[in-house]
């Protein structure tokens, strides 16, 4: 018993600790998108000299809004993993309680009308603990397909630096740029692998 109340502290725990990493992807996020105003700025000035970055700046702003989007929608998965956690918790606590009373009435004249109550509070839980396994599915397919922008955002980052070689008296400014996204993609890929770590190690 208490190791399945220590199992389902750390559920909450971990479901809980997802929307403050998403969060901070959230942020990270964003700045990719203030990186990408900035370095299109940059790019209009320089000109020529910056003409093959500029179709870079386009790349980093669909990265972001990407991410953005992502985000959303994994953090909309996580709110609906939470509330189905704590239902399959008043589940369990509430089938607990029915069981006692069921014991305390085995002399009671009639107990046999507990029985299909009994069966389908338990169906019931049933249901719950399959949706709640279904949901942390489906989380980590989200949390596996955010990784992508975060991949991308190296390769962008590294195509940056090569195209702000070329930019003259700008190349410290884009090279900023392309260390900013190289930076947000880095963290960003920590702050999901955290998610997936502890998701992956919760017991179902």
């Amino acid at each position: 018993m208490k190791a399945h109340i220590e199992r389902k502290k750390s559920q909450f725990v971990v479901v809980a600790s997802i929307a403050t990493e998403l969060s901070d992807v959230m942020v990270v996020a964003k700045e990719i998108s203030l990186a990408a105003a900035n370095a299109k700025a940059i790019a209009y000035r320089a000109g020529e000299k910056a003409r093959g970055f500029q179709p870079i700046t386009d790349f980093i702003n669909e990265l972001a809004r990407e991410t953005i989007e992502l985000v959303n929608q994994i953090n909309e998965q996580a709110s609906a993993l939470y509330e189905t956690t704590v239902k399959e918790y008043r589940y369990e606590q509430a089938n607990k309680q029915f069981k006692t009373v069921s014991a305390l009435s085995c002399e009671a004249v009639y107990k046999d009308s507990l029985v299909p109550i009994a069966a389908q509070l338990e169906e019931e839980l049933e249901e719950m603990r399959y949706q709640f396994k279904n949901q942390v599915d489906q989380l980590l397919d989200q949390l596996s397909e955010i990784m992508h922008p975060a991949r991308a955002a190296r390769v962008i980052a590294a195509n940056s630096r090569i195209e702000a070689s070329q930019a003259g008296e700008f190349l410290q400014s884009l090279l900023t740029v392309a260390e900013s996204v190289d930076k947000a993609a880095e963290l960003m890929y920590t702050n999901v692998q955290r998610c997936r770590s502890s998701m992956a190690m919760m017991e179902l």
